[in-house]
C-alpha cells in the first residue's frame, strides 16, 4: 500500500510544551523529506501557527479548550467526551480512504479527547498514538501523588486510586479525572499501535495498554546544533539544573544535595516554587527563566547538569542537549534519562545520599573529563543519526499494510 495522506492530530497547532513541537516538527519533517504525501495537521484552536510549514495543510476546528469554558459543566462534559469535535471529525475524515491514509495522534487529553480513536474506527483508517506521557491509562498522567509528593504505585482507575487524593489540585478535579478515564479506556483499548519514547515509559505502560497493542519505539526528534564541540566541564565549577521549578521536578533535592556536597549550583528555569526555594537556599544561582539560546550558553559553561526528577518523566530532551557538548549528567532513576546514561555514559542515583556521592565525586576533574567525552561520542555517533521522518514513515508503511491484511 502507498500512503497519500498522513494526518498529525494534536490539541495545539502551537508550541506550548513538548508534546506541540514534536508533533510540530513531525509534520514538518515529512512534508519536507516526501513530497508526494499530503501531510494534514488537525487541531482544536483558532490560532494561525508560524511554526507549521507552509506546505502542511492546517485544519483547525475553532474551540475552547474545555475547562476553559465559561460554562463549567459544559466544558467538563466536553472535556470527557467532546462530541463536537467528534460531529467535525467525522465530517472531515469522511473524505480520506483508509487504504492510503494514516491518522497519527500525539496530544489529544486537552481538548480533541478520545473521540478521535472512536471515527478512525469507524472509518477504518489506521491510527498510530505517541506515547508523550501517562494520560492514556493514568488520571493524572503522571503516576504520581502530588500531594504526598512520591510515586504512585496504584493500579490505574482500582478503588483504591479512584479514594487517592493525588492530583496536583484538589481531589473534585481527581474526581472529575477518574470520571474521564473510565471513558477514556473504552476507546483506548481500540489502539492497535502505538510509539513509545523511551524503553523506561513503555515498560511502564504496556502492561496497562490493549494485550495486543503493538509498540514501536521512537526517541523523539532533537534540534542538536551542528557545530557542536565539546565543552571542557573540567574547567567549570558549578552544577546546573534546567526546568520548570516545581516540587514533582525534584529542584529541591538538587539545591539540597548541592549544599550538603559544598559545591556551587546554578537553577535555570521558573515556576511556583521558585520563591520558596530561594529563600531557603541563598548559596544557589536562580537565573530564572531563559531563552534557548541564553540556555545553551549557561549549559555549556556547566561542569555537570543534574536531572533530579522525583517522578516519571518520559523522555527529557535537556540531558541530550547538554551531552552534545559533552557536559556530563546525573540522573535519579526515576526518570527516562536513564535510557541515554547506560553504559557507563553518565551517572545514576537512587536517593539524595547517593546524588551527593556522585557531587562529590565529580570534583576529579580527571572524571569529569572521561564522562564528558563519552556523552559528546554519545550524541555523535548514535543521536546524530537519528533519522525521525524516515523512521515514522516506515513505521507508517507497516501500519497500512498490516490493517489491510
Amino acid at each position: 500500500m502507498k500512503i497519500k495522506n498522513v494526518i498529525i492530530v494534536n490539541d495545539s497547532n502551537f508550541i506550548s510544551g513538548g508534546e506541540d513541537k514534536v508533533a510540530i516538527q513531525s509534520a514538518n519533517m515529512i512534508v519536507n523529506s516526501y513530497n508526494d504525501i499530503n501531510v494534514y495537521f488537525f487541531s482544536n484552536n483558532n490560532i494561525c501557527n508560524s511554526s507549521l510549514d507552509k506546505k502542511v495543510i492546517s485544519v483547525r476546528n475553532d474551540m475552547k479548550i474545555p475547562l476553559e469554558d465559561s460554562h463549567k459543566i459544559y466544558g467538563a462534559i466536553r472535556g470527557i467526551y467532546n462530541n463536537k469535535n467528534k460531529k467535525f471529525l467525522l465530517k472531515f475524515l469522511r473524505k480520506f480512504n483508509s487504504n492510503d491514509t494514516v491518522i497519527h495522534v500525539h496530544s489529544w487529553t486537552k481538548s480533541i479527547t478520545s473521540c478521535i480513536f472512536d471515527v478512525a474506527d469507524k472509518f477504518k483508517i489506521p491510527l498510530v498514538l505517541t506515547l508523550h506521557d501517562y494520560f492514556t491509562v493514568c488520571p493524572n498522567g503522571g503516576f504520581y501523588n502530588y500531594k504526598q509528593e512520591k510515586i504512585c504505585n496504584l493500579r490505574p482507575c482500582s478503588i483504591k486510586c479512584a479514594i487517592s487524593n493525588c492530583d496536583s489540585r484538589n481531589y473534585g478535579f481527581k474526581v472529575y479525572r477518574i470520571l474521564r478515564q473510565y471513558f477514556y479506556n473504552k476507546s483506548v483499548k481500540k489502539i492497535k499501535y502505538a510509539i513509545s519514547i523511551s524503553k523506561f515509559s513503555e515498560d511502564i505502560l504496556k502492561k496497562y495498554l490493549n494485550k495486543n497493542c503493538q509498540i514501536k519505539r521512537i526517541y523523539n526528534p532533537i534540534d542538536f546544533d551542528i557545530n557542536a564541540r565539546r565543552s571542557n566541564p573540567e574547567k567549570s565549577d558549578f552544577f546546573l539544573y534546567v526546568g520548570r521549578v516545581s516540587k514533582e521536578k525534584g529542584v529541591e533535592i538538587f539545591c539540597d544535595a548541592i549544599t550538603r556536597a559544598n559545591a556551587k549550583g546554578i537553577v535555570v528555569g521558573d515556576g511556583n516554587y521558585k520563591e520558596e526555594l530561594e529563600k531557603k537556599f541563598d548559596n544557589i544561582i536562580f537565573e530564572g527563566w531563559k531563552n534557548s539560546n541564553d540556555v545553551k550558553k549557561i549549559m555549556k559553561n556547566a561542569r555537570c547538569l543534574i536531572v533530579p526528577s522525583k517522578w516519571y518523566e518520559g523522555a527529557p530532551l535537556t540531558p541530550l542537549e547538554a551531552m552534545q557538548y559533552g557536559i556530563p549528567c546525573i540522573s535519579s532513576a526515576n526518570n527516562a534519562t536513564v535510557d541515554y546514561l547506560k553504559n557507563d555514559v553518565g551517572m545514576i542515583y537512587k536517593n539524595e545520599k547517593e546524588l551527593i556521592n556522585l557531587i562529590k565525586k565529580c570534583g576529579d576533574d580527571t572524571i569529569i573529563e572521561n564522562y564528558s567525552k563519552k556523552s559528546f561520542n554519545y550524541i555523535e555517533n548514535q543521536w546524530k543519526k537519528q533519522n525521525y521522518a524516515n523512521e515514522l514513515m516506515e513505521l507508517y508503511c507497516n501500519i497500512l499494510n498490516e490493517s489491510k491484511k
